[in-house]
């Protein structure tokens, strides 16, 4: 098993890093590691980014990553680190009245003088970018900063991305950060109806290999429920959301498996589970 690293929790740990794919509605990629593995060291950038954008969590957040991804033809968007400090370079939008000069002013100097309902401007940042053999150099990131005003908390949150505003605006930049709470209801469902976090186990690979089976499991469900949904009238896919259709397809699991290993020429031993409900108002 991957060992404890904290003093008051006995257990050990395993860090279950997840890519969502918005797009395939479920898991992209996944990969199982020790507590002590950082966030980012789980995002392996590549060419496979080119052309599509990253919502980001803070935990993964970089800016050596940020640069990366950009490099390979990607986007990104994360919130701004709490201690992240940019320098304006220009604005993207023209403001009337007693508008702030940006230009050459940091973000700490501008932020208690904001009064806008959004911000929107170009920042650079100097970040750290390892070049050879643990030897680093200084260089410089150029992204795009949005401070957008939150009525219901009354607050200011800050993004920093990369897409230009004629994709995004500064008020759908906010929107679309939002979707990064897909995250939460994917581990949520994966916990709570996969029993993702039910592994109580002293071998790593028996753990490892439960894990990958509710992950596998999840990913089956989300891809079936696509199927489904699609073939529904419009008006009811509402009244199928990922949670609901997880719990149905839990209960039927069983009944499939039998059918998969009949044609496979194995055979069940165990009691069959409920099937899949037939119909939607069964669910």
């Amino acid at each position: 098993m991957y060992p404890a690293t904290r003093s008051r929790k006995l257990a050990a740990d395993v860090k279950v890093a997840t890519l969502l794919s918005f797009h395939a509605n479920g898991p992209k990629r996944l990969e199982l590691t020790g507590e002590r593995t950082s966030e980012y060291a789980t995002l392996k950038v590549g060419p496979w980014v080119k052309n599509s954008l990253l919502l980001i969590d803070l935990g993964f957040s970089k800016h050596q990553g940020f640069a990366r991804i950009e490099e390979d033809g990607g986007f990104y968007l994360s919130r701004l680190k709490g201690n992240a400090n940019p320098t304006f370079v220009g604005s993207y939008a023209i403001h009337q009245g007693r508008a702030i000069d940006l230009e050459g002013k940091t973000w700490k100097e501008v932020a208690p003088r904001l009064q806008r309902e959004a911000l929107d401007a170009e920042v650079e940042i100097g970040f750290s970018r390892r070049v050879d053999r643990g030897h680093h150099s200084g260089d410089t990131l150029r992204a795009r900063l949005v401070s957008v005003w939150d009525e219901e908390h009354q607050e200011y949150h800050e993004y920093l991305t990369n897409l230009p505003p004629d994709l995004l605006m500064a008020e759908e930049v906010a929107e679309a950060y939002r979707l990064c709470g897909e995250v939460d209801l994917l581990f949520r469902e994966a916990k709570g109806i996969f029993r993702l976090d039910r592994v109580r186990t002293k071998s790593r690979y028996v753990a490892g290999t439960l894990i990958w089976t509710g992950q596998l499991t999840l990913l089956v469900s989300r891809r079936l429920h696509n199927v489904v949904r699609e073939a529904l009238p419009v008006e009811w896919r509402e009244r199928l959301p990922y949670r609901r259709w997880a719990k149905a397809f839990a209960r039927g699991a069983g009944g499939r498996q039998n059918m998969t290993l009949t044609r496979l020429g194995r055979q069940w031993i165990l009691p069959q589970p409920r099937t899949v409900p037939s119909r939607v108002d069964d669910l």
